[in-house]
């Protein structure tokens, strides 16, 4: 893939200087998209689950996402009279750009926090130079967000935050919603500082960039009139921050896992809001590295166009793997992460120099995202492996996106393109069955789970008369996935490894010589090592090349998978996986240390490097 030179991509991100400089460097390349009114970004061709104009409105309040932290620690924005324009007409009803009536579950809801957000932090930039008139249309406009319904999940903090803004202004402030809004909330809370977004619904990263961020706000903001539940959402973010620091490496990557994944930085955003708020569980400095180190590795993706603008997708340009609610403007609400701009100029913050990660658990359980996270801090990788949900949703690539057995840092996840055979449904990391029709489905949600120190146990039914129980035993660079399939139809049945890049950056974007399949399926390469072997249960190996773009980090892939073929009956499957960056000393593991099985009537006894599991069957 050919790289894109910005000057972003150029910024060491160091001081406070660059942080400034990165958010312009981000915003001023939007000044020629401003619609005639200067109330609408018009940024692409592509269109969301809502009308153009609507995704319009919402580039335009992203913006205000990084212009408010920026003006609020005392810079200048080009493009910010440009913004108040915007404002004035936006909000004005007899204006042939006017933002409009609202409805329940409005994605305008969405877009007003950013308003109460900037009422709340530059008043005196966003407020004071309007006019009465002006200020009544503007106070008008946010208040129908008081009288509509919103989605029962992280968008209940919408209305809270615009009342926030409300109150800073002094302008009426419903605090019966936000009482009513933050007690709903509570609903979601699980343990050790996760939420769910909502009840009975995935944890994901709407957890640390939508309640714990706008939580944090919440305890800035309000700390002297509601210090309990200040102190609260304080101590419930230094919690989740314990187990949320293992979603990162050293080099500034993160864990894709889960939807929204086109807002990329934001994954940083927990970061930048516990330092705001002055939530100091980790020191400073260590704080300060997860922020700048996840922009150094985000800008130095492919993620903006060739004009410097924000494109959707993951670590490249991407529509396969994009929510029906991606709109060209969607990814500015990564702006979030710019928060620490609103921190004084001699706040320690600005002093103190980035700390790497501090010493890590090589393997840790986290039972709220039914996780067991796997770390080797030297290869900058992180692998977690996954139960997955009893209860699923309609957006998109869910099954894909939370109910995979393994998420990784390094090799990323594949969507599905299409559903005819396995290049286009690109099944990394799942089992999947098909009737011998050439379709396969993998799992989508599952009937049964349970997640210990070593092994993860689900069981998922694709049709009512097939039932498939696999244990999940985590490790790198090897793990072992053990499946019961009863099944009283021919299944074809194939089970992919992890997806590995044909092309890296540190090559040139060349073919790498080496891609080579051994006696087991193995795809080897200058950059890492994807593996699969078949301990039990008469599997076949196979190379399989997925359809361009279905992988989030990778445009290109190969995915090592072991294909079988079953009657009607009760059949067991043992397959081990190999997979982590590096080069000789993993290939030299993928050929020496492979995992043994002794399979007995009643027992399955699995050797994992030094851990010897037990599988009662």
């Amino acid at each position: 893939m050919i790289k894109i030179d910005l000057p972003i991509q150029k910024n060491p991100l160091k001081s406070r200087e660059d942080l400034s400089e990165a958010v312009k460097q981000i915003l001023n390349p939007l000044k020629p998209f401003y619609s005639k009114g200067k109330t609408l970004l018009q940024l692409g061709s592509t269109g969301a689950g809502y009308p153009d104009s609507l995704a319009g409105m919402e580039g335009f309040s992203r913006l205000l996402w990084g212009l408010v932290p920026l003006l609020a620690g005392g810079e200048e924005s080009e493009i910010w009279d440009i913004h108040m324009q915007g404002i004035k007409n936006g909000t004005d009803p007899f204006h042939e750009e006017y933002w409009g009536d609202i409805a329940d579950f409005d994605q305008r809801a969405v877009e007003m926090a950013a308003f109460g957000y900037a009422l709340a932090l530059i008043p005196e930039k966003i407020w004071e130079p309007l006019s009465d008139l002006e200020k009544d249309n503007l106070f008008q406009w946010l208040n129908q967000i008081n009288t509509i319904k919103v989605y029962d999940c992280n968008w209940l903090f919408f209305p809270v935050i615009v009342n926030l803004g409300f109150k800073r202004v002094g302008l009426p402030y419903n605090a019966e919603t936000v009482k009513e809004n933050l007690e709903r909330i509570e609903n979601f809370y699980l343990q050790n500082g996760w939420y769910s977004d909502g009840v009975d619904a995935h944890c994901d990263y709407y957890g640390p960039f939508a309640i714990h961020f706008y939580s944090l706000l919440y305890a800035k903001m309000m700390g002297s009139e509601d210090p309990e539940r200040a102190m609260l959402y304080k101590s419930r973010a230094a919690a989740f921050a314990k187990d949320f620091i293992y979603w990162f490496a050293n080099d500034g990557s993160a864990l894709p896992y889960g939807r929204s994944l086109a807002y990329r930085f934001a994954q940083s955003s927990f970061w930048s809001a516990l330092v705001y708020a002055e939530v100091e569980v980790f020191p400073l400095g260590v704080m300060k590295g997860l922020i700048l180190r996840n922009l150094r590795y985000w800008f130095s993706q492919n993620i903006f166009d060739n004009n410097g603008l924000l494109t959707i997708g993951y670590s490249y340009p991407n529509l396969v793997m994009a929510e029906n609610y991606n709109s060209p403007c969607s990814p500015y609400w990564a702006l979030k992460t710019f928060l620490p701009l609103a921190l004084p100029v001699d706040h320690p913050f600005w002093k103190v120099e980035e700390e790497p990660l501090p010493l890590l658990k090589e393997k840790i359980v986290q039972h709220s995202p039914r996780f067991i996270l796997c770390r080797h801090d030297e290869q900058n990788y992180v692998a977690a492996f996954n139960a997955g949900y009893q209860h699923t949703n309609d957006h998109s690539h869910i099954a894909a996106k939370y109910e995979k057995f393994v998420y990784s840092n390094f090799f990323g996840f594949s969507v599905q393109k299409a559903e005819w055979g396995l290049a286009q449904a690109a099944f990394d990391s799942m089992l999947a069955v098909s009737e011998g029709d050439n379709i396969y489905r993998g799992k989508r949600k599952c009937e049964e789970y349970e997640v210990k120190e070593n092994v993860i146990y689900t069981k998922w039914k694709p049709w009512d008369d097939v039932e498939i129980k696999t244990w999940l035993v985590p490790g790198t660079p090897w793990h072992i996935r053990v499946h019961c399939i009863e099944t009283r139809r021919n299944l074809d049945v194939a089970e992919g490894g992890f997806a590995l890049g044909l092309e890296h950056a540190h090559y040139n974007g060349q073919k790498p010589e080496g891609i080579t399949l051994l006696k087991e399926s193995a795809a080897i390469s200058p950059w890492a090592v994807s593996g699969i072997k078949n301990l039990y249960g008469n599997g076949k190996a196979e190379l399989v090349y997925p359809n361009a773009n279905t992988n989030l980090v990778n445009t290109r892939t190969v995915i090592p998978t072991i294909k079988a073929s079953l009657k009607p009956g009760k059949h067991w499957l043992v397959n081990a996986v190999f997979g982590e960056p590096g080069s000789e000393t993993i290939l030299n593991q993928w050929e020496t240390t492979p995992p043994k099985i002794e399979f007995g009537e009643e027992k399955i006894y699995l050797e994992l490097g030094e851990e010897k599991i037990i599988i009662h069957k």
